[in-house]
């Protein structure tokens, strides 16, 4: 799940029980199958797969479960072709929700999506009814504890790197550094650090509030964490972005 930039939101994800490491890994297996099916199953002609065998080598992935997922998806035989479904809507005092999934059932997806705003006391809108309150950015997370290990330069460093590799921006968080790129030099960028040894805590394409939101009221709070759950718990759903600025990360 996407949403916020904060290091401790990571941290947390990659510390979650196996089940929950379970999904992720099914989710990045999707991806890996668009992927594969729209450029090759060969990451040397293909940047798309290998932005996604980033993110799945940031997620603790194992070398051959890629392997398998790149090989099961170049193959034809009971290959699920999945498309592309996205859902904007909001949650409990108007937070800006985007919701992208990857289906071979849109019919289902759609309910479920649904349902899951319902329950948690939002409502779908249309199409681009909150997009236009998101960037769409590249965005690369170095925790500070894994950075420092190797590099003595500290953020400046850092910052040298990223920006003579492209990157639009760099911010020094409290436990993490965050770097932005525009979304089309965002490979460029991830495989200069990789090629520097920078450890990166995650690294995708992102969709980034311009504003946040934050909730007050325990009642919206726990309608919120419900819808945020019932989509954490679809396979269909691939990423969901949102506004809420949860003051307890």
């Amino acid at each position: 799940m996407s949403g916020h930039s904060k290091f401790s939101n990571i941290k947390h994800k990659k510390e979650k029980n196996d089940a929950a490491k379970g999904k992720i890994f099914t989710r990045i297996g999707r991806e890996i199958a668009v992927a594969v099916k729209d450029g090759g199953a060969d990451p040397a002609s293909n940047s798309k797969l290998r932005d996604i065998i980033a993110k799945a080598k940031a997620n603790n992935m194992p070398n051959d479960t890629i392997d398998r997922s790149i090989k099961k998806a170049a193959g034809d035989d009971g290959n699920v072709n999945y498309t592309t479904a996205t859902y904007e809507g909001y949650g409990p005092n108007g937070i800006a929700i985007i919701v992208e999934c990857l289906t071979d059932n849109k019919n289902r997806t759609a309910s479920n999506v649904r349902n899951a705003f319902t329950k948690g006391g939002g409502s779908i809108g249309t199409q681009g009814c909150v997009s236009f309150m998101f960037d769409k950015k590249g965005q690369i997370i170095v925790a500070k504890e894994d950075y420092e290990e190797d590099f003595d330069g500290g953020f400046d460093e850092l910052m040298m790197m990223a920006l003579d590799a492209g990157a639009e921006d760099i911010t020094e968080e409290e436990d993490s550094y965050e770097i932005i790129t525009n979304p089309d030099d965002f490979t460029t960028v991830r495989e200069a650090l990789e090629a520097q040894k920078v450890p990166m805590a995650e690294a995708e394409v992102t969709m980034i509030p311009q504003t946040w939101v934050t909730l007050t009221d325990e009642d919206q709070i726990k309608y919120l964490h419900k819808m945020m759950d019932l989509l954490d718990d679809d396979d269909d759903v691939q990423n969901v972005y949102h506004n809420w600025e949860n003051e307890d990360d």
